[in-house]
């Protein structure tokens, strides 16, 4: 079949060679340029696509990566994976609406579209469908399929792959259902049938409100625990020795990526919306989780006072720019925030981070969608300032401190250990007289 899928990042990327790999022809649609010639190079800027599973596909013609629009043209299944991010507390939805008119001008009948975006209950049916309808003159679930199947993409993840992650299906029929269901059962090892796509659509948010939650509750116990002088590390490691009723979390300076900054406030935004309720529980981890950044700095602040430093002046070394480890990835990363705010206060701040490429603050390029006030993250970001340099025991010395935000495993721990004066370990992973953690 001719697959296409809209949008090459995080998501779309993996699951484009996938497809590519089980036998259809697949076309990658975006519309950064820039991020499609270094595809077309055989150039991967994802962890888990390396350039030795690109090319092959590339050299067979199994995989087309493109930013033409009539590239897209002849599509059996189409699937559409760009960014839904929030603008001023509002769902933007405007890189699906663009997809969609553009798949629509395209489309055909017995063809499928599947939305794999984050987004709230209804948008498949209410906004997706309708596109579709009026720009092709076709019906939805007569003419073509329309299905959901949220992205469960967890970057950097050894274990947890696209192949082997329970993949969620949904269509607004059962036709629909049948051909998602179909051509996913193709990809991934085991498929997870919904009744409908809004049931398919909160399976998603619910994911990421839990992990949202319950990291709030470990952050703001960590704060607690802190000025209690208990060890909440110790702590957590007791509870996890519980064989039921206990899933562990852990704190860290804040929660980046696109899923838990912004996909939960969808949920609250929809539940407002349709029933005038306040989501209590998001709201209240957005707060938390949001100002673990302002936590981390002031951590940092009293440990410098106490070694008769103030930040103003002060050499800080910041360890991981990512918002997990091992990724390059930094969208909404909490490093961003400590960053500016060390800046602010008149820190001399310094960054190293091996897998984030110096001056791009996001490392999701271009999403496809309105060229006219579409974000281009290579215009850096709030990172973008900020001094870059490797982790050598030379610049771990200079430190007045050192902050570990992402605990990258290509970091030389014991260098660190070995040469700096004091470390604030937001992810516990040192041990030491001269290491304070979280």
């Amino acid at each position: 079949m001719r697959v296409v899928i809209a949008g090459q990042g995080y998501v779309g990327l993996p699951l484009a060679v996938r497809a590519a790999e089980v036998g259809h022809d697949v076309i990658g649609y975006d519309v950064d340029e820039r991020r499609i010639k270094r595809l077309a190079v055989g150039e991967s800027y994802v962890e888990d696509i390396p350039a030795e599973r690109l090319r092959p596909l590339l050299d067979s013609g199994a995989y087309l990566p493109t930013a033409e629009e009539g590239d897209v043209a002849g599509f059996d299944i189409a699937v559409i994976t760009v960014p839904t991010p929030l603008r001023d507390g509002v769902p933007d939805l405007s890189y699906i609406e663009s997809s969609a008119r553009l798949l629509a001008s395209h489309l055909r009948p017995g063809a499928t579209v599947v939305l794999e975006s984050t987004t709230y209950p209804g948008t498949t049916e209410e906004l997706l469908a309708p596109l579709l309808e009026e720009g092709s003159g076709l019906r939805a679930g007569e003419d073509f399929h329309v299905g959901y199947s949220p992205e469960r993409i967890d970057p950097g993840n050894p274990t947890w792959k696209l192949e082997n992650t329970p993949k969620v299906v949904s269509g607004i029929t059962a036709a629909a259902l049948a051909a998602v269901d179909g051509f996913y059962g193709e990809l991934v090892e085991r498929t997870v049938p919904v009744s409908s796509c809004k049931e398919a659509e909160l399976t998603k948010l619910l994911e990421n409100t839990f992990r949202h939650v319950n990291i709030a509750l470990v952050n703001e116990l960590a704060m607690f625990a802190h000025d209690l002088g208990i060890d909440v590390w110790e702590a957590i490691d007791a509870a996890s020795t519980k064989p039921f009723g206990f899933l562990r979390f852990t704190p860290g300076p804040g929660v980046g990526g696109h899923c838990l900054p912004i996909d939960p406030s969808y949920l609250s935004w929809r539940v407002e919306r349709a029933l005038g309720q306040s989501f209590r529980f998001v709201e209240l981890a957005n707060d938390v989780n949001s100002h673990m950044p302002d936590y981390v700095v002031r951590r940092l602040a009293e440990a410098l006072n106490q070694r008769r430093r103030a930040v103003n002046g002060s050499r800080v070394l910041v360890l991981g720019l990512a918002y997990k480890k091992n990724t390059g990835d930094a969208r909404e990363t909490p490093a961003a925030r400590v960053v500016e705010l060390l800046t602010r206060a008149g820190a001399d701040v310094r960054a190293a981070d091996p897998h984030v490429v110096a001056g791009v603050h996001v490392a999701e390029p271009e999403i496809p969608g309105p060229r006219s006030g579409g974000h281009d993250s290579h215009d850096g970001g709030p990172l973008a300032g900020v001094r870059r340099v490797e982790a050598t025991p030379e610049e771990l010395a200079a430190a007045d401190a050192v902050v570990l935000l992402a605990d990258h495993d290509d970091f030389d721990y014991d260098a660190v250990l070995a040469h700096s004066r004091y470390v604030l370990d937001c992810r516990r992973r040192l041990t030491g007289p001269s290491v304070e953690v979280l």
